[in-house]
């Protein structure tokens, strides 16, 4: 298959393999949510339980669980992945780099993968396959 066979393939399922990755993503946004507010599928605490949404953690739980819900079902998609991707540059700039410049480092790989991700989802929309393009409002 040549080159340009092959990009005109991947061309066709672009919007399709956007959504996928929006769904996936939000998928693994939503399980640091659960564990922080619900100790599912474990509890991150070391005695267990669940964090209290006083601290900084358990009120970030609330913007992975909702926000990851809205972004996996593509609802509202471009104010959460907006809203998501602030929580995260929060969680990196006040919890990881102050550990150190380089997130190998400083544990902040997810932070700034998710920030960037659903940064770019903030711009881009959801893809096809969400509750907004249903309802006509994805813009993309």
């Amino acid at each position: 298959m040549s080159d340009s066979k092959l990009a005109s393939l991947w061309t066709v399922w672009t919007p399709a393999i956007k959504s996928v990755l929006r769904i996936v993503a939000a998928f693994m946004f939503i399980q640091h949510g659960t564990a922080k507010l619900l100790a599912f599928p474990h509890s991150l605490l070391p005695g267990g339980g669940t964090m209290s949404l006083t601290i900084l953690p358990g009120a970030g739980g609330i913007f992975e669980l909702v926000g990851g819900a809205l972004l996996m079902l593509g609802l509202f998609t471009r104010p959460a992945a907006f809203i998501c991707a602030g929580e995260m540059a929060v969680a990196f700039f006040k919890v990881h780099f102050p550990q150190g410049f380089w997130t190998i480092f400083n544990g902040g790989e997810l932070a700034a993968l998710y920030c960037f991700v659903w940064l770019y989802f903030s711009a881009a929309g959801p893809g096809p396959l969400s509750l907004d393009a249903v309802r006509g409002r994805s813009g993309a």
